[in-house]
């Protein structure tokens, strides 16, 4: 190797080092600052300890928000699964006039119209609907704001498998139901999975609709239970804000190294052509 080869290598792994530095440290500080007695904003040695977490156990919403978490983001992601599916799948096959066109505008307007700028009409059509407060309302709506893009993602999946699968399945007398359920949905498996895992972190984290429609600090979700471990003044417990965090994350990293290991996001069987 050149001089040259030799700097321009030895630059490229200190920016690597750099990049994965800038990126671990907050982990890093996540993991460690849950078992440090007065944790700080820097990442130092743990005096381990449990006692942040018998704090956490003592506020009467922390965990149960987790519980209300889990509760909206399942319920969410399988509706939003089954809906976009069915969606997608219909717009792959059936040539509908303007088809794209639609499809593309439902999406353009599902990015534009951003939860912030329709917060005001959102709040207005629950409480006519009688539905602030209630899980299902909550639920409708981060739907709602899903189901746009997970169908435009789905239909890809869908236009790549080839019809030949479906009409043989309809040679040997598959219904329509049972085209969808053995041919289709299996074979687009990854992007069902791929959905799924993504469905579920936007609800997980999502703040602005779980606060605004949530009147019961008892129905809340961690995302919303996160900002009450600030005090009046605004300065936060860091000690329970990196406790909660910690056990705030842990479920997703779970779900998302489940669904990576069990169902993989990469093409799988099929019948031949």
């Amino acid at each position: 190797m050149s001089p040259v080869q030799v700097v321009r290598r030895i630059g490229f792994y200190v920016f690597v080092a750099l990049v994965t530095a800038f990126f671990a440290l907050p982990m890093l500080w996540l993991v460690t600052a849950p078992f440090t007695r007065n944790p700080t904003l820097s990442v130092s040695w743990p005096d381990f300890t449990l006692g942040n977490f018998k704090h956490l156990t003592d506020d009467p919403n922390a965990l149960p928000s987790l519980y209300n978490s889990a509760v909206l983001s399942l319920w969410t992601m399988l509706i939003t699964v089954a809906a976009a599916a069915l969606a997608a799948y219909a717009l792959s096959r059936v040539r509908v006039p303007g088809r794209d066109g639609i499809l593309y505008l439902l999406l353009l307007l599902s990015s534009v119209i951003t939860g912030t700028s329709a917060m005001v009409p959102i709040f207005q059509l629950m409480f006519k609907l009688h539905l602030l407060d209630k899980d299902i309302g909550v639920i409708l709506v981060m739907t709602g704001g899903l189901l746009p893009a997970a169908i435009f993602i789905l239909k890809d999946f869908m236009d790549t498998m080839p019809k030949s699968y479906e009409e043989s399945a309809r040679v040997f007398g598959a219904n329509s139901f049972q085209v969808l359920g053995h041919v289709v949905l299996p074979n687009v498996r990854p992007g069902l999975a791929t959905i799924a895992v993504w469905a579920v972190v936007n609800v997980w984290g999502n703040f602005l609709m779980p606060f605004l429609l949530y009147r019961t600090p008892e129905k809340q979700p961690a995302a919303v239970t996160l900002n009450n471990f600030y005090t009046e003044g605004g300065q936060p417990n860091l000690a329970l804000i990196s406790t909660f965090s910690l056990l705030y994350s842990i479920p997703v990293v779970i779900m998302f190294l489940f669904v990576s290991r069990r169902y993989g996001f990469r093409f799988h069987g099929g019948i031949k052509a």
